[in-house]
Formats: structure tokens, sequence, C-alpha cells
């Protein structure tokens, strides 16, 4: 049995560091040897907010799984997402996944789970709007106008984050295209067909289009 790992940490320090990481590989590694079946064929690192449901890296991970006839493995639920409709749109996806700390869930299970971290999330939100309205009201200034230089070295640094991230993404369809090539099939049109009946998605979860798949054979594949 094949598995495709996918972790998640929330910021590239912590990636570095290894915090949270290793704790995932960990939990991972223990729940294939308890099945003493499968290795892992490659495994993913999403640097990321739990927020976000822009995750390009899982778009990756869940192409390779389509792409090899893996599981994607995941070591906790929070890790996947906290949102219901996008842990809905990988349901869709009809790739097989394992969360570590709920092996034995099925989709229904896994779906509820996802829904009571989603309903958390908004609490919090809640929670932090309501603060800073009553400190509006209480009139104390938000935000700090020094913090322009700031702000703009995070930008930069978002910019390169992305582009990284569209890099890595178009990588992992490289080996996809190569495979229907190699069938004598050269026309964007009928690449991007074979792809979409895949089940491959863009970097963004949406259907391919031709413009789309042609820049990325563009990117892949410079000298033509």
């Amino acid at each position: 049995m094949n598995y495709i790992a996918y972790f998640r940490v929330s910021t590239k320090r912590q990636s570095e560091s290894g915090l949270g990481l290793e704790a995932q590989r960990e939990a991972v590694n223990r729940y294939i040897k308890s099945r003493d079946t499968g290795f892992i064929v490659k495994d993913f690192t999403e640097i990321e907010s739990g927020k976000s449901n822009n995750r390009p890296i899982l778009l990756s991970a869940l192409n390779h799984c389509k792409l090899t006839n893996s599981i994607l493995i995941i070591a906790k639920l929070d890790r996947l997402s906290r949102c219901v409709h996008f842990l809905s749109g990988l349901m869709r996806s009809n790739v097989n996944f394992v969360c570590c700390d709920y092996p034995d869930a099925n989709k229904l299970t896994i779906h509820i789970l996802a829904a009571v971290a989603e309903d958390e999330r908004n609490k919090i939100s809640e929670r932090t709007k309501a603060a800073l309205q009553a400190a509006k009201a209480r009139g104390i200034k938000l935000g700090n106008p020094s913090l322009g230089e700031v702000r703009n070295s995070d930008t930069s640094r978002a910019r390169e984050r992305i582009k990284q991230q569209t890099n890595e993404f178009h990588q992992s369809l490289k080996p996809i295209i190569e495979s229907i090539m190699s069938e004598g099939i050269r026309d964007t049109k009928t690449i991007t067909e074979k792809l979409n009946q895949l089940g491959i998605k863009s970097r963004r979860g949406k259907k391919l289009n031709c413009s789309s798949v042609r820049f990325i054979i563009r990117a892949v594949f410079p000298n033509g």
C-alpha cells in the first residue's frame, strides 16, 4: 500500500526548526508501522495558516496520489483543514485519505469533526472582532503607522512564497504531463482534457483550461 504524506506547519521558521513537523512525521510513521504494510512514496510540507483554504502543496499531494494510486496520510485532522467546504471538496476528489488521530473514522465522521473545528474557528474570529470593536469604542487607536516597512517586507516574502509554491505545483504536474505526451499527444487541448479526466485541479482547486495548461507546459518544459 502506497502513501503520500502531507505535513503542515504554520510558519517558515517552524518548518526550518522542525517544531511540530517531527511530531507529525512520528505519528505518520507510527501509524504505518502499526499496520505493518505500505510505505511513503513522497511527502509534502505546506507552510500555511490553518485558516486559509488555499493549499497549493496539498493539491500537489493529491495529484501525486492520483498519479501513484496512493493514499493521502496526515497526522491530525486539523492539519488537513478546518473548513467544511474545503474538506467536502477533498472528499469529492476521490482520493482516499486517512487521519492518524482518527484512523477508523469514515467520511461522515470526519465531516462532523471538521464542522466542529470550523465552528470553533468562527467563534475565535467573532471574539477577536468583538474585542477590537470594544477597544475602538473606548477610543483606543488600532494599528501602528510605523509598521509600514514591516508590512512591505511581509508582502515581499509572501510574493516569494507564492512564487515558490507555484513552481512546486508546476513541477508536481510535470511527470503527469510527460506520461500523457509519451502517448504521442502534443496539442494543449487534448492534454488539458486528459488532465481533467484524471481529476487534476489548478493550484487554486479549479478546473484546468487550455490557457493555464499551456502556461504550465512552458514553465516545466522551457526548451520545448
